[in-house]
């Protein structure tokens, strides 16, 4: 069961991992340029993507590892929570550091979700995109020391 978790979750690392080098020339541009609506659209959609792909490892490790996925309306924010804790089958997977920064991610993600893409307005959207690749590092290594801990398991 454990092998199983850790290869999904080693897939869904590549997946994010190919997801934003696919898209690396859009971010450079956005960085110098202002984007327009179809470059917008595209980052948003990269957005989302990007923590859909992070939620997918989350829920590998709720069902597979804990047992336990939140049913409450705010199920998305309770599994972002529940990655911060010490389970009795695991480490934490998250720091509340770096999950208070994905918890902006969730939040666009509910939006882009609900919403029409016109309405994604750069000044907004340049708040996840420009700190994304940092973002990115940092829950990669965070994701990998929690693998490390359950081959050692």
């Amino acid at each position: 069961m454990i092998e199983k978790a850790i290869s999904q979750i080693e897939f869904e690392i590549g997946q994010i991992g190919q997801l934003l080098e696919s898209y690396v020339e859009l971010f450079e541009r956005a960085k110098t340029d202002s984007p327009n609506m179809v470059d917008i659209t595209a980052l948003g959609s990269v957005l989302h993507s990007f923590y859909n792909g992070l939620e997918n490892i989350f829920l590998t490790i709720a069902k597979r590892i804990d047992k336990q996925i939140p049913e409450t309306t705010q199920w998305h924010r309770d599994l972002l929570n529940q990655m911060t804790e010490t389970e009795s089958k695991r480490r934490q997977v998250l720091s509340t550091d770096i999950a208070h920064r994905l918890a902006d991610y969730l939040g666009f993600r509910h939006f882009y979700r609900h919403s029409y893409s016109f309405f994604l307005e750069w000044e907004e959207l340049e708040k996840l995109v420009n700190p994304l690749d940092e973002v990115w590092v940092q829950v990669k290594n965070e994701l990998q020391v929690f693998l490390d801990s359950l081959k050692q398991s």
